[in-house]
């Protein structure tokens, strides 16, 4: 007896000791991707003002005078002023960095199953820093592309987080887990774009004609400051003996995250029912159309604000500041606490609320109808992606929901991918009027298929 007693005592004490280590590990991955987002999010303010300093400076045979010479012809037929080729060239850079992000982070996964948690988020780290050394050298475009492919090509730690996460946690405690991860988000939103904004403004005022070396400069002091508190800080989450056996095999599971047709049939995903399939396949299909029109809306947003407003990079900070302040308040506040038996309705109410937003946005000739636009779009983005990852989070058994969600993230990778640049051409083409109001009639649909879909919890 007493030996039984001794063996509950010890398995009592590991568990307690586990459950500590999870916690430490929880709050550095918090602490490490918040400078990371930090650091990612100050370039987005500048990215208009970026653009414009491109256009006047990059060299004659530059590569940016050698993309506008291929797209001039196609310009002259669609009346496109000049200014407009740099929402085209934004919109193509940001679609790149997304869609390199999205290839590489199931790999990154996969490498990290076979080889350990820390060494791969360290080189991912590393890239990171390189992207940021290589931006504030950008004298011409070419550099500048150089940077955001580095950077894109090693932004795999974001799902090496959540692969943490799921290290430490249990099913008990995983939602608290990525509840961090999701504050870091907020947080770095709302620090970043104002960060970035303030250095970039102080360098224009002291009459520095490369400006953005600071905030680059700035984003590489944090990306290095993340980079030696990971080596220090974080202990290996994945023990030797649970990694997986073969790289092989690792990435070939990873490679199920790229493949787009099984991406959108859930292929990863065993042991569903039929019609539980399909209604995953339909979610996954609203998730997608969502973000795809989102984000590429998202993206044109400062472009638009700098236009037709005359946003300074300064005006583009305060206005992310704003989105990301309401965004952290309603997630902290309310979302997070939405029933079970609520959350279709909630993300309805998201989706509903992202169409007067964007038609608000796109018909705005006066600064109040622009804010009253942007504050509808923060209230959405509040609602939707956490309420419709929680509704995917409904389908399969333990052993498979951190495959439903991974596929989840990955449709949205996707989406995020393609919908800058297919938002800058129809920007450039048709200009922003046209271009949001088609978005927002577009975004009727996921509303209506979200709300003839049937979920398990109705």
């Amino acid at each position: 007896m007493n030996s039984t007693m001794t063996k509950d005592n010890d398995l009592s004490t590991e568990k307690m000791l586990n459950k500590k280590t999870g916690s430490k590990m929880s709050f550095i991955i918090f602490w490490s991707l918040l400078i990371d987002l930090m650091a990612f999010t100050m370039i987005l303010p500048l990215m208009p003002a970026l653009m414009d300093h491109y256009q006047k400076t990059d060299p004659s045979d530059g590569l940016y005078q050698y993309f506008s010479s291929i797209i001039n012809k196609f310009q002259v037929q669609v009346g496109a002023p000049d200014a407009a080729n740099s929402v085209l060239f934004g919109g193509f850079l940001g679609s790149l960095f997304s869609f390199l992000q999205y290839v590489v982070s199931p790999l990154a996964g996969g490498l990290s199953d076979r080889y350990g948690r820390k060494p791969i988020l360290l080189s991912c780290l590393i890239g990171i820093a390189v992207s940021y050394g290589l931006w504030a050298v950008s004298y011409n475009f070419a550099f500048f592309v150089i940077a955001r492919i580095i950077g894109g090509l090693s932004k795999g730690n974001v799902s090496i987080t959540m692969a943490i996460i799921t290290d430490v946690s249990t099913a008990s405690t995983r939602a608290a887990g990525m509840a961090l991860v999701g504050i870091a988000f907020s947080m770095g939103f709302i620090i970043g774009p104002l960060i970035g904004a303030f250095i970039a403004k102080w360098a224009i005022f002291s009459g520095n004609m490369y400006w953005f070396v600071l905030p680059a400069l700035f984003a590489l002091f944090l990306s290095i400051v993340d980079i030696i508190f990971i080596f220090f800080f974080f202990e290996e989450t994945l023990p030797k003996e649970k990694r997986a056996k073969s790289i092989a095999a690792s990435l070939g599971h990873a490679m199920t995250y790229i493949n787009i047709v099984s991406l959108f049939k859930f292929s990863a995903v065993q042991n569903l029912s039929q019609s539980g399939r399909e209604s995953l396949i339909r979610l996954g299909l609203i998730y997608f159309v969502y973000l795809f029109l989102y984000s590429g809306l998202e993206f044109t947003l400062t472009f638009l604000t700098h236009y037709h407003f005359g946003f300074t990079p300064m005006h583009q900070g305060t206005m992310f500041f704003c989105i990301g302040l309401v965004m952290a308040v309603l997630q902290g506040g309310y979302v997070r606490r939405i029933a079970t038996n609520k959350v279709k309705s909630a993300a309805f109410f998201g989706l509903l609320l992202i169409v007067p937003s964007y038609i608000s946005v796109g018909a705005a000739s006066t600064e109040i109808l622009l804010y009253f636009g942007v504050f509808l779009y923060a209230l959405s983005t509040a609602f939707v992606v956490p309420c419709l990852t929680t509704l995917a989070s409904q389908f399969g058994g333990d052993d498979t929901k951190g495959t439903v969600l991974g596929v989840f993230r990955s449709l949205g990778a996707l989406a995020r991918a393609l919908g800058p640049i297919v938002a800058s051409v129809s920007f450039w083409t048709f200009g922003s009027r046209v271009t949001y109001l088609v978005g927002a009639i577009a975004l009727l649909w996921p509303c209506y298929t979200l709300k003839k879909t049937k979920f398990k919890s109705e």
